[in-house]
């Protein structure tokens, strides 16, 4: 048959707004995110379940726990939420001993997990340097990751999960001035092949940085605000750079270390695993209250979402994890290792810190009342935009949805049920949705460029019904 100039003509278009629409999303990054440490060590708790309904109805969209708890796993399955799993400090020795130990670790520990539940880093130990350095031996922390990483690349999982350990501040020799700052001379073979892996297999350097303790042990010397984040006048290093928060001058002291063991000029980048503020602690600790941790966490929460860099390298967004969701009545330690959580154990706030997200898939309150069951749940299943997607991806993706992907998007039109609230955020969720069911449901119809969620709790509102299949 002769071929039709009208339908030529027509594929061809199709065929360039999708091109344009895959380069307009391969040009952006998701926008930063909050990440929040889930510690269990407390009789208290609310269960895994309902920790992981709560979580999708706020701004966290990544969890960093301390262990592999299958229940934990299972709970946060199809949530849209990112994990960080680890390897208990006592179960380093036996990784590091052969790759089919780590494999063997694997196999029963994570895989049965994924990919239902997003794990995208595996913590090595925890401080691992640094808890005892009397009986951890430091090469079976750094054989312990090499075994896991051949792990992953023999099962083709390298890319989606890194493998990582994270540090306390004590393995620097010091940390002011920033610039000038390296690592103890006692760690510096570790930290060479500990940075040496991180460079080549694109994992963070994690650090867990708190201001707190470096006030709480010297309040004569340390201004409060600047340790709380505060924008106070400005702390000079003797290069040039302002400080104005102790946790930049923490993440630049890092940086320096790195420098200054010849990464200067690989990509090696640094992410907060913990950083928070108690609000209790021993008598005399007039540090730890609430309305410091209330101040700390909430400018922590802002700088997380900010997408910015510190004074060495301000283009570098920074990573950050709060510690810590609840407080831990079985933790050992001070009054004050108890009560960094946000929340009580009866899941009650301790103070009041914004978690809120402009459009989240469960729009509950950021409480574990009865509330966080309103949704429907079942076997029904939808799909919705993050709550941190960068706009600018949204808007391609809802053009795409509402054109080339051929979704009714009349519901979203000014007249529509839908249309309200008129927010992109909305909108991309409906468009996506619809493309979702029609498309067959499978977990890359919902991935958008890494900026949609499946999730199992109706984000249906009013009149405003989500479609499912």
């Amino acid at each position: 048959m002769p071929s039709n100039p009208v339908e030529e003509s027509t594929m061809a278009s199709l065929q360039f707004i999708l091109l344009f629409f895959l380069l307009v999303l391969s040009s952006f990054q998701k926008v930063s995110g909050v990440g929040v440490n889930y510690g269990t060590l407390g009789n208290n708790l609310p269960s895994p379940k309902r920790v992981a309904q709560l979580l999708q109805s706020t701004l966290i969209d990544k969890v960093k726990i301390y262990d592999t708890n299958p229940e934990i796993l299972e709970a946060f399955s199809n949530t849209g939420i990112d994990l960080i799993v680890a390897v208990e400090n006592y179960h380093v020795a036996n990784i590091s001993s052969d790759v089919s130990a780590a494999d063997e670790w694997f196999a029963n520990r994570v895989l049965p997990f994924i990919p239902a539940t997003s794990i995208v880093a595996i913590a090595v130990g925890n401080e691992y340097l640094t808890t005892d350095p009397d009986h951890l031996r430091p090469n079976n922390l750094v054989q312990a990751m090499q075994n896991l990483h051949a792990v992953l690349v023999a099962r083709g999982l390298d890319r989606k999960i890194k493998i990582t350990t994270p540090h306390s501040m004590a393995v620097l020799a010091s940390s002011f001035p920033p610039s000038a700052s390296s690592f103890a001379t006692t760690l510096m073979p570790t930290m060479t092949s500990i940075v040496g892996f991180l460079a080549e297999t694109g994992a963070p350097f994690m650090i867990n940085a708190y201001p707190y303790f470096a006030y709480r042990d010297n309040p004569g010397s340390v201004d409060l605000q600047y340790a709380l984040l505060g924008n106070v006048t400005g702390v000079r290093d003797p290069v040039g750079y302002v400080y104005n928060n102790m946790l930049d001058a923490q993440i630049d002291a890092v940086r320096s270390a790195i420098n200054a063991l010849g990464y200067g000029n690989q990509t090696v980048k640094i992410t907060v695993s913990e950083s928070g503020w108690p609000s209790k602690g021993n008598p005399g600790d007039k540090a730890a209250t609430p309305d410091n941790a209330k101040t700390y966490n909430t400018r922590l929460i802002q700088r997380a979402q900010s997408n910015k860099g510190t004074p060495m390298k301000p283009k570098d967004n920074i990573e950050i994890f709060v510690f810590a969701l609840f407080n831990e009545n079985k933790k050992d330690g001070g009054v004050s290792e108890r009560n960094f959580g946000i929340f009580n154990g009866d899941g009650s706030k301790v103070y009041d810190v914004d978690l809120s997200c402009q459009f989240c898939s469960n729009e509950g309150t950021a409480e574990f009342g009865e509330k966080m069951s309103s949704g429907v749940r079942g076997p029904s299943v939808w799909c919705v935009a993050k709550p941190h997607a960068d706009e600018t991806v949204l808007q391609a993706v809802l053009d795409f949805c509402c054109g080339p992907g051929g979704v009714d998007c009349r519901d979203i039109y000014e007249s529509g049920n839908c249309f309200a609230p008129d927010k992109l955020h909305a909108h991309a969720s409906f468009a996506m949705n619809a493309y979702y069911q029609i498309h067959g449901r499978n977990y890359w119809n919902c991935d958008f460029k890494g900026t949609g969620l499946v999730t199992f709790s109706d984000p249906s509102y009013g009149k405003c019904r989500y479609p499912q299949q």
